[in-house]
């Protein structure tokens, strides 16, 4: 029998090595099970818990209401608590998939000067989310599910046609969308979907374009609808920032 090479004997090594590591994540591309393909061991996260009486409203108002709007100002908590119970219903089993999107409008800077593809330049832009679906599900939970669309990123203006069935849907910077942009939006909702639409109406990149305080004009009034207003008094992320938003808009 030919004796084997060094190459080969490393690559033997190294792979009994992954078999006997706990902590490496098995993909198997199944829809269906990406959670159980975690390490055993994992940490599981602890229960949401909101850190301000209006965090605590707008919890309950997403878990009891199709479509839910969060509006104020930065900081409130308003994309980590919507990232955080996608993940929560996500892991429970009572969704498919988790949807995150926003307009793919900047401050002052353009997409198309950053390197790579599509979904390279749009990755930025998720990465507030990854770290809470990161503390929540664990990042290899959060890595396989992107790989097999249980976890979706997308700008705005790639999901025309689509229909959100059991899913868990986030719209951030919200006030970005033109009204056209959100009526293509909201009109994806389908069944078993729960919707979660963000933004500061105040802190707006397109001017009166906006279509955020519109939406909640048209739609506020139906039952399955609830508008939550954050206010400064809410703000969790530091008293700096709370000091330096209420500077700059005296």
């Amino acid at each position: 029998m030919a004796r084997r090479s060094a190459t080969q004997k490393r690559a033997a090594k190294q792979a009994r090595k992954r078999i006997s590591n706990p902590s490496v994540v098995v993909d198997i591309n199944s829809r269906n099970s990406f959670i159980e393909t975690q390490t055993i061991t994992a940490k599981a996260a602890p229960p949401l818990q909101a850190k301000t009486l209006s965090q605590t409203r707008y919890i309950s108002a997403i878990k009891s209401h199709k479509l839910t709007f969060g509006t104020g100002p930065a900081g409130t908590g308003k994309s980590y608590v919507a990232g955080a119970i996608a993940a929560e219903e996500l892991e429970a089993r009572r969704i498919e998939k988790i949807i995150i999107t926003r307009p793919a409008v900047e401050a002052g800077e353009n997409m198309g000067f950053l390197p790579g593809d599509l979904h390279e330049k749009f990755d930025p832009y998720f990465d507030a989310f990854r770290d809470c679906l990161n503390e929540r599900l664990g990042k290899g939970a959060v890595e396989c599910g992107l790989k097999n669309d249980r976890i979706v990123v997308s700008p705005l203006a790639y999901l025309r046609g689509k229909t959100f069935n059991d899913a868990f849907v986030v719209l951030d910077e919200a006030q970005n969308c033109t009204k056209a942009q959100l009526k293509m939006f909201l009109t994806r909702i389908g069944e078993n979907c729960r919707v979660v639409v963000n933004g500061d109406i105040r802190q707006s990149d397109i001017g009166n374009q906006s279509g955020l305080q519109d939406a909640i004009n048209r739609l506020g009034h139906l039952g399955s609808v609830y508008v939550h207003t954050f206010e400064h008094e809410d703000i969790v992320r530091s008293g700096l920032v709370k000091d330096i938003i209420e500077c700059y808009e005296k």
